[in-house]
């Protein structure tokens, strides 16, 4: 256990304790003076206590023995997937959440994200490192991340859904995939695009119409808002114009703590969830924001250089996927708060209140701790 320990990135379990001094307090000063959230700074200390005891038992803990129950984890993330689609009472809007004792929330599509990541390291080490074929690994890729992608979609929950098709492009990036059918795959992809804002506009009436009838007018008025910003209503864009006149208005060094205008005075919905990054540019400004882009960014660099450091293929394709789904978390949460993404409900990692993404982020470090610890013991035919 002690070998194991002087393993550890010391670098990245000091950024995560700057992480967790900086998510108190800016929790703190976004709920301040709603008793509905009073204790939420407090508890985003207890999940942090909890998540550094993950860290440490994951990290104990040999990766390959993960890899060896893939199939048994992919399977309990689909039957919990289903199950919060056929059980679960709508929260806001969706159906993604298992209440639990306490008062406390489990979101199944942060856990899966983690499942997926393990399968397709080993659907893709299965290769050795040789190129990519289409039927033999894409397609059983393709398949592997579509169904949660469709169930999660289903609750309906956009961002998380999207992330899963991110964590298989990014892997599938250094995982020898042909260029050919690189080309194809962005070819389709834009071409999707071109097709759905098309379509969008084409239909629109009836898109909202059917939205309406169906309550989710909420997803038509932010597509709407991001495809065409001039014809939404202004009831439709002041969540995104709020968040830019806020962080705008934070200049250079910001407002001051718990001195956010726009914040305090309620213009910002779920600050100290989605819309963190709105209170970290008003109160704390351009400098502000900056440290903290500069803290993921030491994050990231880290695992690189673990992920480079691998003997183990599919540990490489473990650290890559772990990062691939950071980065995008993090560029959409901040992207949709300054107008370049539309709006979802992707947090920002390590900073906003959530219990579940917390933990399962905290297990990706201690996944990352775990094939730091333990490559040395990597047998080739393993």
């Amino acid at each position: 256990m002690i070998n194991k320990l002087k393993k550890f990135d010391w670098g990245i379990l000091l950024l995560l304790g700057l992480f967790m001094i900086i998510s108190f307090f800016i929790v703190r000063s976004a709920t301040y003076g709603d008793p509905r959230y009073a204790s939420y700074d407090t508890k985003t200390l207890i999940f942090y206590g909890l998540g550094f005891i993950v860290v440490l038992f994951v990290s104990m803990i040999d990766y390959r023995v993960f890899l060896k129950v893939w199939h048994v984890l992919y399977g309990i993330g689909i039957v919990m997937l289903v199950a919060v689609l056929l059980f679960v009472p709508e929260i806001n809007g969706a159906k993604g959440w298992f209440k639990l004792p306490g008062d406390l929330l489990f979101q199944p599509a942060e856990a899966v994200k983690l499942f997926l990541i393990i399968g397709i390291a080993v659907l893709m080490g299965r290769r050795k490192g040789a190129p990519l074929t289409f039927a033999q690994d894409l397609v059983p890729i393709g398949v592997f991340v579509g169904i949660p992608f469709v169930l999660v979609m289903a609750q309906p929950d956009l961002g998380n859904a999207v992330i899963y098709l991110v964590i298989a492009l990014g892997m599938l990036w250094i995982g020898n995939v042909k260029y050919t059918h690189v080309l194809t795959g962005t070819a389709i992809v834009v071409a999707g695009l071109v097709a759905f804002v098309m379509l969008f506009n084409t239909f629109n009436a009836e898109i909202k119409q059917y939205l309406e009838d169906k309550k989710k007018l909420h997803w038509y008025q932010r597509i709407n808002t991001f495809v065409n910003p001039s014809e939404a209503t202004s009831d439709e864009r002041h969540q995104a114009e709020n968040a830019k006149i806020a962080i705008g208005s934070g200049g250079l060094t910001g407002d001051g703590f718990m001195q956010g205008d726009m914040k305090n005075r309620g213009f910002i919905p779920y600050p100290y969830s989605d819309s963190i990054f709105v209170v970290v540019g008003e109160e704390f400004g351009f400098q502000g924001a900056a440290i903290l882009l500069l803290l993921y960014f030491l994050l990231i660099y880290r695992m690189i250089i673990t992920a480079f450091q691998c003997h183990d293929l599919r540990a490489s394709f473990i650290v890559i996927g772990i990062v691939s789904m950071f980065v995008f978390q993090i560029f959409q949460n901040i992207g949709m708060t300054i107008g370049l993404m539309p709006i979802t409900g992707i947090t920002l990692p390590f900073v906003s209140y959530g219990g579940t993404s917390l933990l399962i982020n905290m297990f990706c470090i201690g996944l990352v701790f775990s094939i730091r610890a333990h490559q040395e013991v990597y047998q080739l035919n393993d």
